[in-house]
């Protein structure tokens, strides 16, 4: 085994950040075959594997995470020299998460964060799905229910509740179901079925079992608006819905559903400043924004209270 060369391992850190040979080498500048070749001279100089094949592109062995925490400190010593400054919280952090999260969780939560520290960069991506098991090329994941992962870190990050909304003018229209089986006759705004990943989602098919869908979407935005506009039922998350003044609650302690959002990180994210920086800062919105992602409008609206 040899000392590998900064530029090797700089390599290395971009492959694990997108989890593609090609998009790294876009990154750096580099074609494909560059990238590949590299690779190699960095895997005989530590003498073993950095890098092994996974569902979609390229995970990190042990050697490689080890490798790559060493990248990443070179990549921010680089970061503060061209600076001129000792900040840390400098660099890209790619995350996932769901919809609503992005939008009223880690959208303020980052915007806050890039104000102490402007060298900071985020890639945000929304999904609703489990946790991967294999995530190169993504520093944090926030998903809905407790993961079952290896060779990472869960944090569960707090809850949020869901229950059933319609609109005023949907109400007025078709009338207030008073009962769970008077829902039931309504069509449902909510997650195309057959392609929900997310086994705690599943609460309408459960405690409404008979109630037919009416439009469906895999974005929760959609949801939402759907249900403004008048498509049906929706079962929305409250944070979301109570924003808006012509959305009613119904039946809010039958139809009432608390889930966790958890956050996952790779073994060697948290040890790097800038991944740790943005996990905090999530973590710090969650805690400011409880009283609305369990169902407490902004306004003071009491969920539920509104008449039609």
């Amino acid at each position: 085994m040899t000392s590998p060369s900064p530029e090797l391992l700089l390599v290395l850190l971009e492959v694990s950040r997108s989890g593609k040979f090609t998009t790294a080498g876009e990154g750096l500048g580099l074609n494909h075959t560059t990238v590949a070749r590299k690779i190699s001279a960095l895997e005989k100089a530590l003498g073993g594997r950095v890098l092994a094949r996974a569902a979609g592109g390229w995970e990190l062995t042990p050697l490689g995470e080890r490798a790559v925490g060493v990248a990443v400190q070179i990549a921010e010593a680089m970061g503060r020299l061209g600076q001129g400054e000792e900040d840390p919280v400098t660099g890209s952090v790619r995350m996932t998460a769901t919809d609503g999260f992005s939008a009223y969780i880690a959208s303020p939560a980052v915007a806050a964060l890039r104000a102490e520290h402007p060298g900071l960069t985020v890639e945000l991506i929304t999904v609703t799905r489990r946790a991967m098991q294999q995530r190169s090329g993504v520093d944090i994941e926030v998903v809905v229910g407790e993961p079952q992962v290896h060779r990472a870190q869960a944090i569960r990050l707090g809850d949020y509740t869901l229950g059933m909304y319609a609109s005023r003018d949907y109400l007025a229209r078709h009338g207030r179901p008073q009962t769970p089986s008077e829902v039931a006759r309504h069509g449902l705004v909510y997650f195309v079925d057959s392609m929900l990943q997310v086994d705690d989602l599943d609460a309408p098919r459960r405690l409404a079992p008979e109630m037919r869908d009416g439009l469906t979407s895999t974005n929760v935005f959609v949801h939402v608006e759907a249900t403004r506009a008048g498509a049906g039922v929706g079962f929305l998350p409250c944070f979301m819905a109570d924003r808006h003044e012509d959305l009613v609650r119904i039946l809010p302690d039958y139809f009432s559903e608390r889930l966790p959002y958890w956050m996952v990180l790779r073994a060697d994210s948290y040890r790097q400043p800038t991944v740790a920086a943005v996990a905090e800062a999530l973590q710090a919105q969650m805690e400011i924004a409880r009283p609305m992602l369990l169902g407490s409008a902004p306004s003071g609206r009491a969920a539920g209270s509104a008449s039609t």
